[in-house]
C-alpha cells in the first residue's frame, strides 16, 4: 500500500491520539495535498518545524498500528467480507427457490453495511 494512502488511513484511526497540531500538519500534508511550506507558511513555523511534526506524528502512527493492529485487522475483516459477499452471488447465481433468494439478498444487504 502506497504511504499516503497508509498513512491517511492510520490518521483516521488513530487520529485522536495524536496532538492537535500533529493531526492538523499531517491531514494538511497527505489529504489537502499542501506543501511543506505552504504548511509551514499557514502555521507561522519552519520547514523543518513542519518536517519534524510530520516525521514524529508519523512514527507514533506507525508504532499504534504495529502495537494495535486495527487497521490491518479492519482490512482483512474487509477483503473476507468481500469474499463471502462474492460467494453469496454465486450461490444465488445457481438457485432458483425464491426463499433462498430472499434470505441471500438480506443477509447481502447487511453484509454491505458492514463494508
Amino acid at each position: 500500500m502506497e504511504k499516503n494512502v497508509r498513512v491517511s488511513m492510520l490518521c483516521q484511526i488513530y487520529g485522536k491520539l495524536l496532538t492537535e497540531k500533529q493531526l492538523e500538519v499531517l491531514t494538511d500534508y497527505y489529504n489537502s495535498d499542501l506543501s511543506l511550506s505552504e504548511i509551514a507558511e499557514n502555521n507561522n513555523i519552519t520547514r523543518q518545524a513542519v518536517r519534524d511534526i510530520i516525521k514524529k506524528g508519523e512514527n507514533k502512527l506507525f508504532e499504534l498500528e504495529e502495537k494495535l493492529q486495527i487497521m490491518e485487522k479492519m482490512m482483512k475483516q474487509e477483503k473476507l467480507l468481500q469474499e463471502v459477499l462474492s460467494e453469496l452471488g454465486k450461490i444465488q447465481e445457481v438457485s432458483s427457490d425464491k426463499k433462498i433468494e430472499k434470505i441471500l439478498n438480506h443477509v447481502r444487504k447487511e453484509l454491505n453495511y458492514l463494508v
